[in-house]
């Protein structure tokens, strides 16, 4: 394994602090029953929890960032799961208003863009502090386009160096949502499967539930 220089700058969090606080942003545009208590309360978990993980992370302390950091993406995944169902068994009752379906819809589902992106983020080659102590991006559990470059190719495109960040794992995991699969990218790991395919069923779910209550409000 190539050891990365001295000089190398680690990946960037500041766009995973912003997806983790648009997730608890986004769930306070859910009304009241499609949430396990207060609104602001998975905002205020989710920022009280960022400051242990971004404080480990800057101090070099990998395995407590770890730790903080699936404690994090395990409490927005459980919110978000848990307000699936509650939209699921309140559509029967004809709770909510055509404009509240629609905000609590788009809610969902940009949500789980954003929880899916940071689970391929957190995963991938072994995770984040992993992946900055290799030099370049060879092996992992999905194919991107700059993977399958040769070696001259990547030279000359400055791409020798490549590795994915953040923007990356939200790109693909937009792509499932919308096309309920991968576009560019190819998936090899069997866990990266079995995630994406939970994901383009959640995703479904969200449009066939909206579809079903838009038809039968046009009833």
């Amino acid at each position: 394994m190539t050891s990365p220089p001295e000089n190398a700058e680690s990946e960037p969090r500041w766009p995973i602090i912003l997806a983790l606080l648009a997730v608890g942003g986004l769930y306070l545009a859910l009304p009241p029953y499609l949430s396990f208590g207060p609104r602001w309360l998975l905002l205020s978990v989710v920022a009280v929890l960022l400051i242990p993980t971004v404080v480990t992370h800057s101090s070099g302390h990998k395995h407590w960032n770890q730790i903080f950091g699936y404690l994090v993406l395990g409490v927005v995944t459980f919110a978000m799961l848990a307000s699936l169902f509650l939209l699921v068994r309140a559509l029967p009752q004809h709770k909510e208003t055509a404009t509240a379906l629609l905000r609590s819809a788009f809610a969902l589902w940009f949500t789980n863009v954003l929880v899916f992106a940071l689970w391929y983020w957190r995963l991938d080659a072994g995770g984040p502090n992993e992946r900055e102590s290799r030099v370049g991006h060879t092996d992992g559990a999905f194919l991107f386009p700059q993977m399958t470059m040769d070696d001259e190719l990547k030279r000359e495109t400055g791409e020798d160096d490549w590795e994915p960040g953040f923007v990356d794992y939200l790109f693909l995991a937009f792509n499932t949502s919308t096309a309920l699969s991968p576009t560019d990218t190819a998936v090899l790991s069997r866990w990266a499967k079995l995630m994406m395919m939970i994901q383009s069923a959640i995703s479904l779910a969200v449009i066939a539930l909206l579809a079903a209550r838009a038809i039968n409000i046009l009833q």
